[in-house]
């Protein structure tokens, strides 16, 4: 425990002393040692750690750059409708954007069948993604603790592939979509002691995220 707070306070420290430099948004990692501290605070965070396997870490002007991007396509994305739009870190420290779409309106109870509801919402998205196709996506599938994992890790798998083949059939492109996967109960954001929280968390959760060719295109200053 001693180390974590050590580990947190020694971050929190590099992150102000960046603000103080003027660094800009979506740069608060983006010098040397980008890549290991954006993955520490995606974990802290809560994020699932997503991001472009690059082999160096990203220079604070490429990070503003994606993040000047990445302000677009989240103002894109809040538009679809049944869907909260929020602001993350991937793992190599760049802004993203997490869509989180709540299983309740996709799905019945124990169901991975989408709705009609849904298939508007996703059909919205649909556009957004083929809008911003130098853009990364991970598909994250959720459930309560209702029941057990045996019930609970495939209906999460599941319900992302679900969500996954419909944006397929929206016309997005296949190479576009790197992760698919379900992870059950065990990344709530609610509590499951309440409706309202197993409620909240039954969910799928997709990320957009810099792809290489973004970051390729923003080191060579030509992402807009």
């Amino acid at each position: 425990m001693k180390k974590l707070r050590v580990m947190i306070l020694t971050l929190c420290a590099a992150i102000v002393m960046v603000g103080c430099n003027n660094l800009g948004k979506g740069t608060a990692i983006g010098a040397a040692g980008g890549a290991a501290l954006g993955a520490i605070v995606g974990k802290i965070a809560g994020n699932t750690v997503v991001g472009a396997a690059i082999g160096t870490a990203v220079g604070a002007g490429t990070g503003a750059l994606i993040g000047k991007h990445m302000d677009k396509v989240k103002k894109q994305a809040e538009a679809v409708k049944n869907a909260q739009v929020e602001e993350i870190t991937d793992a190599n420290g760049l802004q993203g954007v997490k869509v989180t779409f709540d299983s309740g309106i996709l799905f019945a109870t124990n169901s991975s069948t989408l709705n009609a509801t849904s298939k508007n919402s996703l059909t919205q998205f649909a556009g957004v993604l083929k809008q911003n196709n130098d853009c990364d996506v991970a598909i994250y599938g959720h459930t309560d603790n209702t029941g057990n994992d045996a019930i609970n890790n495939p209906l999460s798998v599941k319900r992302a592939q679900a969500v996954q083949s419909y944006l397929l059939g929206q016309g997005v492109n296949a190479a576009q979509i790197k992760t698919v996967d379900g992870q059950g109960s065990t990344n709530p954001v609610a509590d499951n002691s309440t409706a309202e929280g197993r409620k909240q968390n039954r969910r799928v959760e997709v990320y957009m995220y810099a792809s290489q060719a973004m970051i390729n295109n923003a080191e060579a200053g030509k992402l807009q």
